[in-house]
C-alpha cells in the first residue's frame, strides 16, 4: 500500500511539474517519449536475487521488488487522471466548452473498485502468475497506444491556442490556492488514509482473521471518492457531521468492544470508516480549486494519502510497540472537523468545539495505554505485534500465552506440576504427538520445525535428539527464549535458524530430517509459498528415506485438505488428515487439524494407521510458486 501511494505521489508531482512549467506541446512531447521509454520494462516480473535480501529489512525489500518488477508503468499509469483531465479542460477552454474533468476522478476510482472485487474472483482463481503479467503486460501495451492517441489529437485539436514555448498560464480571474488550502487537502486525505489501514488493520487481525475482509474497507474507501466526486449532491454534510461524533464514540472503545461478536464488529467498524471518508473526500470535493489548479490539488491528495501510508505501514511499526495510528487517527479526525467548522460558529461554539476535542484527545490517550496495560510484554516490527499475557487458571494456576492479534501462538502452565507439558495444538493425544510417537526411537532423531510459537514442540525433544526450528520474526524467537520454558528445557539440542524456512531450505543441504514440521498457517494470511509444489520439493529433499512431512493446517476459515491431497498426488504421496477434539482434563489442548504426506510405498505406522486419507478433489489444481486460489478452500 505504501508504494502504491508513494508512486502515485510521485506520478502526481511529475504530472504538476509538467503542467506548470512546461508549454502543452513540451508535455505532450516529454509524456509520449516517457511512455514509448517505460515499455522497456515489460514483461512485469519479480526478480528472485531480492530473496537473499529480505530478512534483515523486510519493508525495503517489498518496496524495492515492486519498484524494479512494475515502478515505471505504474509510475506512468498513475499519471493518466490528472494528466488527462488537465489536457481535457485545457482542449475544452479552447473550443469554449466548460469541462467537468473531477468527475473522471470518479471514474478512475470505479475501474479500481471494480479491480479490487473481480481481481479474487474472477481473475487469480484461473490465471498462472506468469499469465496474469503477459495478459497485464498486452493491457499497458495497449494503454501506451491509446495515451499516444490523445497525444496526437491534442496536438492536432489546439496547435495554436498558446504560444508553444512557454507554459501554459492560469487565467488571472483564477483564484490560486492559498497554504492554508493546500494543508488543509493534504490533512483530510493524510487522515482518510491513516484511518482506511489502522482499520482495515485492527478488522483483520483482531475481530476476525477472515479472508478476503480486508476488501471491504477498501471498497469503501473507493466508494466514497465514488460517491463524492461524481455527484457531489451524496455528501449531506449536515448528516453525515451530525453523524461523525457517533462514529468517533464508536470507535474510541475498540478494546473494549472486543468482547462483542465479530459480525457487528465489522459492521460498526465498516459503518465508521465510511462516515469517516465521506467526511474527508466531501469536504476535499467542496474545496476543489478552478480546473487550472487540479494537479496541485491531486498533487495534495496524493501527498496526504502518502504521508498516511508511511505513517502506518513504515514509521508506526518501526516506532510504536501498539497500533497507536488507530487513536493517532481518530483524534486528527476529530481536530480536522473543529478546522472545518471553526469559521462557521462564534466564539461560545468555538470554545466548546475546542474543549471537546480536547476531552476527546484525553480520552483517546487514556485507551491507547490499554494497549498495553494487562500486558507482560508487548512488541512489534514488520510482521506485526505480539503480546504476552499471564492470567490465573483455576485448575493449573498460573498460565502464560502469546498472542498475535487474536491468534494464540503458544501458551504454558507455570506451576512446577506441569512444567514442559505441551499445550494448545500439540498436547498429548494431538496428531503431531501421534506423528512424533511414530519415529523410532533409536537412534537420536532430527526433527525440523518451521514456525517457532512458544517452543512448544521442544517439549517431544529427548535426550541426543536435535530439532532444528527456521522462525522468520527475530521477537517471537527473543519472546520464546525469555517468557517460556520449552526451549531451555528441552532434552533435545536446539538449533533456530532465523530466517523464512523455505528460503532457508533452499539453500542448505539436505540435513536428513526423520520429520519436517510445516506449523505456519495460522489465521486468513497463510504464506502460500509454504505450500506449493516447489516448496514441497524443497521439503522432501531434506528427508530421510522413510521421513515424514507433517503440516498443521487448523484453520477456521481455510481448508487446507485439498491443498494438501493435490500436492501428495503430485510427489505420488498420500495425504492423511487427523482431527483432534481434546477432552476436558487438561485446560489448555485445542482442537487441531494435523495432516502428513506420506509415502505410498511405505506401509503406515500405527501411531498413523487410523488418519483419513484425504481424497483428491475433482479438478482441483494444486498450487505452484505461480499459482494459489484462497477463493477456492474457503470453509
Amino acid at each position: 500500500m505504501v508504494f502504491f501511494q508513494v508512486e502515485l505521489l510521485l506520478g502526481y508531482a511529475y504530472v504538476h511539474f509538467l503542467h506548470s512549467t512546461l508549454s502543452l506541446r513540451r508535455q505532450l512531447q516529454t509524456h509520449a517519449g516517457l511512455l514509448l521509454i517505460s515499455l522497456i520494462a515489460l514483461p512485469v516480473a519479480a526478480n528472485p536475487d531480492w530473496k537473499g535480501t529480505a530478512l534483515a529489512h523486510p519493508s525495503l525489500n517489498v518496496l524495492a521488488v515492486l519498484a524494479t518488477a512494475v515502478g515505471a508503468p505504474y509510475l506512468l499509469l498513475s499519471t493518466t487522471g490528472p494528466l488527462m483531465q488537465a489536457w481535457l479542460a485545457r482542449a475544452a477552454d479552447a473550443g469554449g466548452v466548460q469541462a467537468q474533468p473531477y468527475r473522471l476522478y470518479a471514474l478512475s476510482n470505479l475501474a479500481s473498485m471494480l479491480a479490487l472485487l473481480t481481481y479474487p474472483v474472477l481473475v487469480e482463481p484461473r490465471w498462472a502468475v506468469q499469465l496474469q503479467a503477459s495478459f497485464w503486460s498486452l493491457g499497458y501495451a495497449g494503454f501506451v497506444l491509446a495515451c499516444l492517441g490523445v497525444v496526437a489529437f491534442t496536438w492536432k485539436k489546439i496547435p495554436g491556442t498558446l504560444d508553444p514555448q512557454l507554459p501554459q498560464a492560469a487565467p488571472t480571474s483564477a483564484h490560486a490556492p492559498s497554504w492554508g488550502d493546500c494543508l488543509l487537502w493534504l490533512g483530510l486525505a493524510a487522515t482518510a488514509s491513516i484511518l482506511l489501514l489502522a482499520l482495515t488493520r485492527h478488522m483483520t487481525q483482531d475481530v476476525a482473521a477472515v479472508p478476503f475482509l480486508w476488501v471491504l474497507p477498501l471498497g469503501i474507501y473507493l466508494l466514497s471518492f465514488i460517491l463524492c466526486f461524481d455527484a457531489p449532491q451524496f455528501y449531506l454534510r449536515p448528516m453525515y457531521l451530525i453523524s461523525l461524533p457517533f462514529a468517533l464514540i464508536w470507535l474510541d472503545r475498540v478494546v473494549d468492544m472486543v468482547g462483542m461478536s465479530a459480525p457487528i464488529l465489522v459492521a460498526l467498524l465498516s459503518i465508521s470508516l465510511f462516515i469517516f471518508c465521506m467526511v474527508c473526500h466531501g469536504e476535499l470535493v467542496r474545496r476543489k480549486p478552478p480546473v487550472q489548479h487540479l494537479t496541485l490539488f491531486y498533487l495534495m491528495i496524493s501527498l496526504g494519502g502518502a504521508l498516511g501510508g508511511l505513517l502506518v505501514g513504515l514509521v508506526a511499526p518501526a516506532v510504536f510497540n501498539a497500533y497507536f495510528e488507530l487513536p493517532i487517527g481518530l483524534f486528527l479526525m476529530a481536530a480536522l472537523v473543529v478546522i472545518l467548522l471553526w469559521r462557521e460558529y462564534r466564539l461560545p461554539t468555538r470554545t466548546l468545539l475546542v474543549v471537546a476535542l480536547v476531552v476527546y484527545g484525553v480520552r483517546l490517550g487514556t485507551i491507547s495505554t490499554g494497549y498495553v496495560e494487562g500486558y507482560r510484554v508487548v512488541v512489534r516490527n514488520f510482521y506485526g505485534q505480539l503480546r504476552i499475557e499471564d492470567r490465573e487458571d483455576q485448575v493449573l494456576g498460573p498460565v502464560r500465552a502469546m498472542f498475535h492479534g487474536r491468534i494464540i501462538h503458544g501458551e504454558e502452565a507455570l506451576a512446577p506440576t506441569f512444567q514442559n507439558q505441551p499445550t494448545s495444538y500439540y498436547c498429548v493425544g494431538s496428531g503431531i504427538e501421534r506423528v512424533i510417537r511414530s519415529l523410532p526411537t533409536e537412534p537420536a532423531r532430527k526433527i525440523g520445525v518451521i514456525g517457532l510459537g512458544a517452543g512448544t514442540l521442544a517439549a517431544y525433544g529427548r535426550a541426543g535428539d536435535v530439532m532444528r526450528i527456521y522462525e522468520i520474526n527475530e521477537q517471537v524467537l527473543d519472546l520464546a527464549r525469555a517468557e517460556f520454558n520449552y526451549l531451555k528445557r528441552s532434552q533435545a539440542e536446539i538449533v533456530p535458524v532465523l530466517g523464512d524456512g523455505r528460503l532457508m531450505l533452499e539453500r542448505e543441504p539436505s540435513q536428513q530430517f526423520d520429520l519436517l514440521v510445516l506449523d505456519a498457517f495460522s489465521g486468513d494470511s497463510i504464506p502460500t509459498h509454504l505450500v506449493t509444489l516447489e516448496a514441497i520439493e524443497i521439503y522432501l529433499r531434506h528427508l530421510k528415506p522413510g521421513g515424514i512431512l507433517a503440516f498443521h493446517t487448523t484453520n477456521t476459515y481455510l481448508d487446507l485438505r485439498p491443498v494438501m491431497a493435490a500436492a501428495a498426488q503430485a510427489f505420488d504421496r498420500s495425504a492423511l488428515a487427523y482431527t483432534w477434539i481434546p477432552d476436558a482434563q487438561f485446560p489448555l489442548c485445542r482442537r487441531s487439524e494435523w495432516t502428513v504426506l506420506q509415502s505410498t510405498t511405505t506401509a503406515g505406522s500405527p501411531s498413523v494407521s487410523d488418519w483419513e486419507r484425504l481424497p483428491v478433489k475433482a479438478n482441483f489444481k494444486p498450487w505452484t510458486d505461480s499459482y494459489s486460489n484462497l477463493l477456492g478452500i474457503l470453509r
